[in-house]
């Protein structure tokens, strides 16, 4: 039997929240085949099979935080005996009393005592949602007005999930208030001059809303920008930076290097190589802070942030300052379409020392960016466009960008920063490298 555990996605991460099982119990599973999703504040990303077999039990349900190294669940290799067809077995033997049992309880009931009581006790025994339910589906049914007796469960065991009260939502949007206040109306019917109010009326026509849960993602991220913010003392430098060289060079060689090596040559790559060349000219901006100690890394692990649909990733370049142009590109293009596609490894998202934000891609000039805890500083690439400057005295077309340094004042003096901008900008400013 395999225990399957909880991964740790993320060197600050401690716990993990599973949105999705992939399988389900009994199912056959091959080694690395994806088995389930979770969701962090760096990662919503799917999880392999750590072996071959059949999944015997599931230990944590769908919508549950649980810590890292968890098992959350456990394959047989079939040679242990325990299978999860065994469970359902268990199962239906006992559920085959139940219909026994069912004709003395209906033989009871036919004693019709004050009527008034016997609608008042339907009423008050609702039957329970089958299975466990989620935090994440009782906040979504209480900010929603739910009634989960109504949602029917695809889950395991008849279980309810996200997915199942996201359904009934749009399904039935108006259904759910309509049982609780049929009822009542009839036994009170004082009231009902009293509900078209005028002064609601008068007060014109009322805004439409629409209101829907934070995904996972979405929380985790806003629970670490905020933890951020608080743990950092946040100061930015901005230095106006010259690309014309890269921009022509790139240019130059562009369509070959597609052809080459089949993906587009970006800007990116050359910021990235001019970061790490900097890196190691000051170390203190590649460190990070424990307590009231400081931690230098020996190696240049640079993250690199992925936009995603409603959140985004940092996946890291291990060793950035042994790779040339091409290499980096190369890793940027396939981080970025692995943590698109949720196949991104574990091991892929942690260990960074510094972050790049290209925030230029979409058209921004600069930004402010927040540091990627516990790093002490990220730099943010604004778009690369054509202005007019002026060079020696005169009135010249230039590719020109700005970059955009956070760091974290408790460790890094303004002087610093500005000088390792300054050596990145100068890299960049007088690029000579081959790239090909």
């Amino acid at each position: 039997m395999t225990d399957v555990v909880m991964p740790q996605m993320g060197e600050s991460i401690v716990e993990g929240t599973l949105t999705k099982w992939l399988k389900k119990a009994g199912d056959t599973v091959g080694m690395d085949e994806p088995l389930f999703e979770i969701s962090t504040d760096k990662v919503d990303t799917e999880i392999p099979s750590p072996a071959a077999g059949v999944l015997a039990e599931v230990l944590v349900q769908e919508g549950q935080t649980i810590q890292v190294n968890a098992v959350v669940a456990r394959i047989s290799d079939g040679n242990d005996g325990k299978t999860a067809p065994e469970p359902a077995k268990t199962e239906t033997s006992l559920k085959e009393p139940d219909p026994v049992a069912e004709p003395v309880a209906v033989k009871t009931e036919p004693t019709p005592g004050p009527p008034p009581n016997a609608v008042a006790a339907p009423a008050a025994a609702v039957p329970a949602p089958a299975g466990p339910l989620s935090p994440l589906v009782r906040r979504m049914a209480r900010e929603n007005n739910i009634d989960l007796t109504r949602v029917t469960g695809t889950g395991a065991g008849g279980r309810i999930t996200k997915d199942d009260v996201e359904a009934f939502m749009k399904g039935a949007p108006a259904a759910v208030a309509a049982p609780v206040s049929a009822e009542p109306v009839p036994a009170t019917p004082a009231p009902a001059p009293v509900v078209p109010t005028p002064v609601a009326k008068a007060a014109g026509p009322v805004a439409k809303t629409r209101t829907e849960p934070m995904s996972i993602m979405r929380q985790k991220i806003a629970e670490h920008m905020v933890m951020s913010k608080r743990t950092s003392a946040h100061v930015t430098t901005v230095h106006r930076v010259d690309m014309t060289k890269v921009a022509k060079m790139r240019a130059k060689h562009k369509d070959a290097f597609a052809a080459r090596h089949g993906m587009s040559l970006t800007f990116l790559p050359f910021v990235t190589r001019a970061a790490a060349e900097a890196l190691a000219q000051f170390p203190l901006l590649n460190a990070s802070i424990d307590g009231t100690n400081i931690v230098y890394h020996d190696e240049i692990n640079v993250g690199i942030a992925v936009a995603l649909d409603g959140g985004l990733i940092v996946p890291v370049i291990k060793a950035a300052d042994e790779k040339n142009v091409t290499g980096l590109q190369r890793s940027i293009v396939d981080l970025a379409a692995r943590a698109r596609a949720k196949q991104l490894k574990p091991d892929e998202i942690q260990g960074g020392t510094f972050s790049i934000t290209n925030f230029g891609s979409f058209g921004s000039v600069f930004a402010t960016p927040v540091i990627n805890q516990p790093q002490v500083a990220i730099l943010g690439v604004g778009t690369v466009e054509k202005v007019a400057a002026v060079v020696d005295d005169a009135i010249a077309i230039r590719s020109q960008c700005f970059l955009a340094l956070t760091f974290d004042h408790r460790l890094i003096d303004g002087a610093l920063a500005d000088q390792f901008t300054a050596k990145v900008k100068s890299v960049l400013e007088n690029w000579s490298e081959d790239i090909l």
